[in-house]
């Protein structure tokens, strides 16, 4: 009997201990955690001193994504022996130089993507991978400060596809106005001088014009999370018929190290291209004033690296 009770309370006794050293363990990591989070913040004030200074700023970040398959005999479906797949990939880049009385900021946006759907048992079929998401924008933004938050400004913007039908269409604008710059990471260009120079090919629908330009762009990096929203909006004075805009967005989470995963996704409106595309595929009663300009749009989700 005296046995059992000093086991038990031998048991208790090591019970309290654990208990206790857990207690204390847990007081001694909420210290450090406290002690962490006051050098966090000391690091966060001398990283926005740092951002602060005048000099250059440089970043990219991109995502990449991808998959290919094959069947053999899958006869539930309409295709039974097929091979197929896709692969794409996004960068947005920067480089700005930040100065007391002027800034010169410079971006691009490459999202170029193929796609293939080879059914074998269609000798007409191809293998190949064909063009799917072509974009590319580049742009650069040159202002004279006024003051912290406003400046006299000029922008060129050049956009077009590159793996098909290249500068066929290509747009460049070139225009002056102002800049605001309300917070850090956002830049805001109204620029109502504006001429919008399109380069095509033979006879074709597009027509350059004068009009106003409209820039809005926001790039930021928190913690693991890269993002980027940019929408570009021309006005042609001459016709609404020649007026466009377009909004891209990109999301990358860093999970380890540089790598993480990536969502993109851009929309636009264009009417010169829509009028463009249905002429080419033999819609020769098609015009302006009755032409189905629908919403353009694309997506991709992968894998995402930042450098």
């Amino acid at each position: 009997m005296k046995k059992l009770i000093l086991l038990f309370v031998m048991c208790i006794a090591v019970t309290s201990l654990q208990a206790q050293t857990k207690e204390e363990l847990k007081a001694q990591k909420a210290e450090k955690q406290a002690a962490a989070d006051a050098l966090q913040g000391e690091a966060n004030a001398i990283q926005a001193q740092i951002d602060a200074l005048p000099g250059w700023r440089k970043g990219a970040f991109g995502t990449i994504g991808g998959s290919i398959s094959e069947f053999s005999n899958w006869y539930a479906q309409g295709a039974p022996n097929n091979s197929s797949g896709n692969i794409g990939f996004t960068v947005n880049g920067y480089a700005n130089l930040l100065q007391d009385k002027f800034f010169w900021r410079n971006s691009a946006n490459i999202n170029l993507s193929w796609v293939k759907l080879d059914n074998k048992d269609d000798p007409t079929d191809s293998e190949d991978f064909r063009e799917a998401t072509d974009v590319f924008n580049i742009s650069s933004l040159y202002g004279r400060k006024l003051s912290e938050n406003f400046a006299i400004s000029t922008l060129g913007e050049y956009r077009t596809t590159i793996l098909n039908n290249f500068n066929n269409p290509g747009y460049l604008d070139i225009g002056v106005g102002a800049t605001w710059t309300p917070i850090t990471d956002l830049i805001v260009v109204i620029h109502p001088l504006n001429y919008n120079f399109v380069f095509s090919k033979g006879e074709t629908v597009f027509e350059s014009s004068l009009g106003a330009k409209i820039v809005a762009d926001y790039t930021r990096k928190i913690g693991a999370v890269n993002f980027k929203t940019n929408l570009s909006l021309f006005q042609s004075y001459k016709s609404s018929d020649y007026s466009n805009w377009t909004w891209t967005n990109s999301f990358g989470y860093t999970l380890w190290k540089k790598i993480g995963v990536g969502f993109d996704f851009g929309l636009r409106n264009n009417k010169q291209e829509a009028l463009n595309y249905n002429l080419g595929i033999g819609n020769t009663d098609a015009t302006f004033d009755n032409v189905d300009n629908k919403l353009q749009t694309y997506w991709m989700f992968g894998l995402n690296y930042s450098l």
